[in-house]
């Protein structure tokens, strides 16, 4: 499966389960979604189960929390992720603070998926990779998957979970194969790497990371799209690298980069969203304060830049394998 038809697939097997699962945002009935990754929902579950709504995004998660404290599982979709800023408030004043304003009365089972991220050429308002704004917010969980295998357990995962999930999907990853050397996807996958996705239900745990490259030298800490051009980078420098898929940001597998940073002596953090004040950042100060005496050299971050998404520089924008191989490089020599 594509991460496209990871995600579908996700969505089928939980609504096939639970009457309480809906699916709704601008465009996903009919249309199925201007990633097409809801075709075909509305058509086997009807128009009360999967149906499209009016452009608010403040009407879309304000609905969807409604429905969450009625009784049922919104599984909501943001066209895009720069799209989700109308519904800020919605998510971090209501949807993250029920369960608590209520005193555990009130839940918001809701699952915001948001493709995020560059890839597409979509310019300043089609790229943005938001994921730090939401991490920021006590009551949320944030999950970016970097693969079909993972984007559907842990969307499945996501959908069952009783508290709000931003579920944040990385296009460019969506429709094929991307092996991190290159700024178009290539096929086929690596089965070795990913294997195939099951067609049934099983789901993947939040706050647990994958190291995808074990290696002695140095540890790499990415998500999403990140993921796949910092093993790249660690395969065209030879450097020894161990690559840690974070998977959930929040809540965050601390233990995991602990360990491995403690081994290395040596830590690079990769993420496509700008530089300042990036969910690289809290990264960063979390490697400091529990690794301090192993770190042999300071911590890098590798990261996009402190401007708008640009259209026309848009590969040069996020990182690539070679900035990030040049951050290997550099922590290397010390």
């Amino acid at each position: 499966m594509t991460m496209i038809e990871a995600v579908r697939s996700a969505m089928d097997v939980s609504m096939a389960r639970d009457d309480d699962v809906v699916v709704f945002g601008e465009d996903v009935g009919y249309f199925g979604g201007v990633f097409r990754a809801t075709q075909g929902l509305q058509a086997k579950y009807g128009r009360t189960r999967c149906f499209d709504t009016p452009i608010s995004e403040s009407g879309i998660v304000g609905t969807a929390i409604g429905m969450a404290a009625y009784g049922l599982k919104p599984c909501v979709e943001i066209q895009f992720a720069d799209y989700m800023y109308p519904a800020y408030d919605q998510i971090t004043q209501e949807a993250a603070r029920i369960r608590y304003r209520s005193n555990g009365d009130f839940t918001c089972p809701i699952v915001l998926r948001m493709p995020t991220g560059g890839g597409i050429f979509g310019g300043q308002t089609h790229s943005q990779s938001p994921e730090a704004l939401f991490t920021h917010v006590c009551g949320l969980k944030v999950i970016v998957p970097s693969n079909p295998v993972d984007a559907k357990g842990l969307l499945i995962s996501a959908i069952e979970d009783p508290d709000p999930v931003i579920f944040l999907e990385p296009k460019r990853l969506y429709n094929g194969p991307f092996d991190g050397h290159h700024d178009r996807p290539v096929v086929p996958w690596s089965a070795h790497a990913l294997g195939d996705v099951p067609d049934g239900h099983y789901t993947v745990p939040f706050g647990k990371a994958e190291i995808r490259r074990p290696g002695t030298d140095v540890t790499v800490i990415a998500y999403g799209t990140m993921v796949h051009v910092a093993l790249a980078a660690a395969e065209e420098t030879g450097i020894d690298a161990e690559v840690i898929d974070l998977r959930s940001l929040l809540p965050l597998d601390l233990d995991t980069i602990v360990e491995s940073v403690s081994k290395t002596g040596r830590c690079v953090m990769v993420h496509e969203a700008t530089l300042t004040s990036g969910f690289g950042a809290e990264v960063v100060a979390l490697v400091q304060e529990h690794c301090f005496y192993h770190l042999e050299v300071p911590v890098i971050r590798v990261a996009g830049w402190d401007t708008p998404y640009p259209h026309a520089q848009e590969w040069d924008y996020f990182p690539g394998p070679l900035r990030v191989g040049k951050a290997l490089q550099d922590i290397m020599k010390g």
